[in-house]
């Protein structure tokens, strides 16, 4: 018996000792992929869970819309003043984040498509401009909130001067009106200035029928008259070619029509004239746009913001004379050349009579 094991065994040797311990378990080999031990999470339990997360936001959403709702109804109630103020608040700042995101959509397309700003059309061209200005707007404000603890120093000043501070988004439809009133009286205050600037550089214009045209166009104006576009078209060379071109206006009389614009007048005059002109250019890129886009296609609320920025005020005037006079304006700018920009600069004061007087 002991050859059969002996032989039994011999194959059993050469495997080595460990072919001959008993099995006590599988030691895992250090090479072997490690395994897991968390559970599985299944499809269903995820999908579960993230309904349940989705309901919960809601249901927070759903409270707090009725909180909101339940304190409005009560300011409305009790503070009727505070709550115009809030109710105005809460959609400024609603229209603002949607302007700055059709900002971004006009940005990227300019981007995608390789745009400059004069090729855009009319809408977005405007709203290009008007959000460069409420931008220049509230950097003061946001330069006075940089210090610690200035927040409630800045919600003074802008409840007690909205509209030196606040953007026109966070204004109340009764300021909209006052404030556009307030601004287009400063800017009638300028018109006595750039009028005898004007009859001051026709005088010392070298020939005499040029010189009796002028003089004439602006006694017709301090008369109260408003002239027609032939008569401003009869004296469009002398905006080119003479004394009354931008780039030779006297520093008064570009600080005047400076004022016009709504631009500062505290500047050097290199600056002065190179803002004015490029605020010209630009207002002459949009008629273009808008003469391409149509006059028809305008809101009444586009219409009249188009008469204000062209020196008419407009809030106190109906559709269709805000409609004629933007079309006499526009076959104007039209016909005119970049070289010719003084004269459309000068026609803000020569032409910002209204076909009729707002009642009183």
């Amino acid at each position: 018996m002991a050859l059969p094991v002996a032989a039994a065994r011999g194959p059993l040797w050469r495997l080595g000792p460990a072919a001959l311990s008993p099995r006590r378990g599988r030691v895992p080999s250090p090479l072997a992929p490690a395994v897991s031990r968390s559970p599985v999470r299944s499809p269903a339990r995820s999908l579960s869970s993230r309904a349940a997360s989705r309901a919960l936001v809601a249901a927070v959403a759903a409270a707090a819309r009725r909180v909101s709702a339940r304190y409005e109804r009560y300011l409305e109630r009790s503070c009727p003043r505070f709550y115009v103020l809030h109710s105005t608040f809460k959609t400024g700042v609603q229209a603002l984040f949607l302007e700055v995101q059709e900002i971004r959509r006009i940005r990227a397309r300019m981007a995608q498509l390789q745009l400059s700003p004069q090729q855009l059309p009319y809408r977005d061209m405007e709203r290009l401009r008007q959000f460069r200005r409420d931008v220049l707007k509230a950097i003061p404000i946001g330069i006075i909130a940089i210090p610690p603890f200035a927040n409630f120093l800045v919600l003074v000043l802008m409840y007690f001067f909205p509209r030196q501070l606040l953007i026109r988004h966070f204004w109340t439809p009764r300021q909209q009106l006052e404030f556009l009133d307030a601004y287009d009286c400063r800017r009638r205050a300028s018109h006595p200035a750039v009028l005898r600037a004007l009859a001051r550089a026709a005088r010392s214009l070298p020939e005499a029928q040029p010189q009796q045209l002028l003089l004439q166009l602006c006694d017709q104006v301090q008369g109260g008259a408003r002239p027609h576009l032939a008569q401003l078209l009869a004296v469009r060379s002398l905006f080119s070619g003479s004394v009354l071109v931008l780039n030779r206006l006297q520093v008064d009389h570009v600080r005047a029509l400076s004022q016009v614009l709504f631009l500062t007048p505290h500047l050097p005059a290199f600056l002065l004239r190179h803002r004015l002109r490029s605020h010209v250019l630009e207002i002459q890129h949009l008629d273009h746009a808008l003469l391409h886009l149509g006059l028809g296609q305008l809101s009444e609320e586009e219409l009249r913001a188009a008469c204000y920025l062209r020196g008419l005020n407009s809030t106190h005037l109906g559709q269709a004379e805000c409609q004629a006079w933007l079309e006499q304006w526009l076959r104007l700018s039209c016909e005119l050349q970049a070289s010719e920009a003084s004269l459309l600069a000068h026609s803000m004061v020569l032409l910002a009579l209204p076909p009729r007087q707002p009642p009183e």
